[in-house]
């Protein structure tokens, strides 16, 4: 059997180290490592690799942007998409650009190992929250809360945060210490994508929170 190649584009060096690893375990030949979109498009295109791992929050040309280009010049190069970002319109971008899979970090060695040799086989591959995400707008569901990517807590603690009220409140409406409330409002923030309160409280708004 011929050894997969992989092309690894992410601009996390310490990550770029722990995924070649796992994919060296795999029995996977990394040829090379991009640090940004435009590194990604110019590897994908000189060393035609079987398949191009894409981070999407990257500098200079973005992971979407990458994809759609390596999938008009090289269609016969899979790539699979490992990110942080989980929102609705980050996945349905990367499909519409040319993906096969969508993996959030965070998934498992064995996880991603499989969704190589899948998408390398021509086939789909979806992290479990992502396939639900897609079953349910292909069904014409929607999901019955917004923001699924947030635990009923969090969603609980931005509701609050969108109606006005400051940590002190939160945290002595919900029986919490206000160090719990921070670290609450940190997730928040991580998983939302967003900077700051400001832009949160924003989102949650649009969202019919508060």
């Amino acid at each position: 059997m011929t050894t997969l190649r992989i092309l690894i584009a992410d601009d996390h060096p310490l990550y770029r180290d722990g995924l070649r690893a796992a994919l060296a375990a795999g029995g996977f030949d990394v040829v090379s490592e991009a640090a940004d979109g435009r590194q990604a498009i110019a590897l994908s295109l000189e060393l035609q690799p079987d398949v191009v791992i894409m981070d999407l929050d990257m500098p200079r040309t973005g992971g979407i942007e990458a994809t759609r280009r390596i999938a008009h010049d090289s269609p016969h190069v899979a790539i699979l998409v490992l990110t942080m970002l989980a929102d609705d319109e980050s996945v349905f971008a990367a499909l519409r650009a040319g993906a096969r899979g969508y993996l959030l970090k965070g998934a498992g060695q064995a996880e991603i190992v499989r969704a190589v040799q899948t998408v390398a086989d021509g086939a789909g591959v979806f992290g479990a929250s992502v396939a639900r995400r897609v079953m349910e707008h292909f069904s014409g569901q929607h999901p019955s809360e917004p923001f699924p990517e947030l635990t009923e807590r969090e969603r609980e603690v931005l509701s609050m945060v969108a109606a006005g009220q400051n940590n002190a409140a939160i945290a002595a409406r919900l029986a919490l210490a206000p160090k719990t409330v921070r670290n609450h409002i940190s997730n928040i923030l991580t998983k939302l994508h967003v900077s700051d309160r400001a832009q949160a409280i924003i989102r949650a708004r649009t969202a019919g929170l508060g």
